[in-house]
């Protein structure tokens, strides 16, 4: 599929136009980044495998009546999207303790949260990603106020709906990470990947506490067998949706 105007490349992706204004085409990297950026490196053939695990859950996401940016896959690391304006907040959802959770809470890693936690962060990579409050959020003028709600029960309900398709695939999902963009009719879609670069998973057949690891932590923590780890929830991932179908 022929590229147009680059628009953006970020740490994962980058971002061209089309021939039809509304439409964007999405091209995933096996570039590799962690701690804001301060750690780089490539995991082979990560593009293509992020690029299939997050085509297919939008895909279930959007049988579920969540609306999301995307089209479909011209080529395996390759996504036509619909554009959208992003809005520039994370939006972080925890079922489990882990991470930046535990250091700043002293939360033990794993402990099962009473119910989902959902955080908001600013994305601004020289700021180092803050954390923000709901005042925050409005003092800095992110979102429309009327939309933060709304965000926050769907980020609810895409957690509802992950955590149901992970467990068939024999995954627990710990924490993610969303991102969500609105398109010209003002409608709030889920936007940018679910994937292992975004979500921590935790392999229900392994106890060993390293072993069971399929996600970034992996590159992070110099675990090593990061490929084979993506490779591992692709499999599960595509097997569950071809079930599903």
């Amino acid at each position: 599929m022929s590229q147009s105007e680059k628009l953006y490349e970020g740490k994962a992706k980058i971002l061209y136009t089309t021939a039809d204004p509304e439409i964007l085409l999405t091209v995933y990297k096996d570039d590799a980044t962690a701690f804001n950026a301060q750690k780089r490196g490539q995991i082979q053939g990560k593009g293509a495998i992020n690029c299939q695990i997050t085509a297919a859950l939008f895909e279930w996401l959007g049988s579920q009546n969540i609306l999301t940016h995307y089209i479909d896959c011209p080529e395996p690391n390759q996504m036509r999207v619909k554009a959208v304006t992003i809005v520039p907040i994370e939006v972080v959802v925890r079922n489990i303790a882990a991470g930046s959770l535990c250091r700043q809470t002293g939360l033990p890693e794993g402990k099962i949260l009473a119910s989902p936690l959902v955080e908001y962060y600013y994305k601004n990579d020289e700021l180092g990603d803050p954390l923000l409050t709901r005042d925050r959020i409005f003092l800095l003028n992110l979102v429309d106020p009327q939309r933060l709600p709304e965000i926050d029960n769907m980020a609810r309900k895409i957690n509802q709906n992950l955590q149901s398709f992970f467990d068939q695939c024999d995954i627990t999902l710990v924490d993610f990470k969303l991102e969500f963009g609105i398109d010209a009719q003002e409608n709030l879609l889920l936007a940018d990947e679910i994937s292992p670069d975004t979500c921590r998973l935790w392999d229900k057949h392994e106890t060993d506490p390293q072993a069971k690891i399929m996600d970034k932590d992996r590159f992070r923590k110099d675990l090593g067998q990061v490929e084979t780890a993506y490779q591992k929830v692709q499999q599960r991932v595509l097997a569950r949706l071809k079930q599903w179908r």
